[in-house]
């Protein structure tokens, strides 16, 4: 019977430090960058975008130009998004055994 508490705690205790991690995780934010800084996208932790920069140079090119550069910095910024809460996401389940959880993005 002790064994099955034992579990329980470590359950409650996974719990927790996922609530943390959840909340550090909507507090990050990341910057995505294409075209030599031509053209920056920041996410936030749920993968909104709460920002576009576009320089003056970038805005006289060509629209279809520009969008690729738009997608091109999104991706980036995606990319390094999943890293950080991968990251924060060990953090939390270290020491509990769950080898390959990933966040869901």
């Amino acid at each position: 019977m002790t064994d099955f508490s034992k579990i329980l705690d470590k359950a409650k205790e996974l719990e927790t430090q996922m609530k943390k991690s959840q909340e550090k995780i909507k507090n990050i934010e990341v910057e995505g960058i294409s075209g030599a800084n031509s053209v920056k996208v920041i996410l936030n932790g749920e993968g909104e975008m709460v920002k576009l920069e576009i320089s003056p140079e970038t805005i006289k090119e060509e629209k279809a130009i520009i969008e690729d550069l738009i997608v091109a910095a999104y991706n980036n910024a995606k990319v390094q998004l999943k890293s950080k809460t991968s990251e924060e996401i060990s953090k939390a389940t270290s020491g509990f055994g769950i080898p390959g959880f990933k966040w869901p993005i």
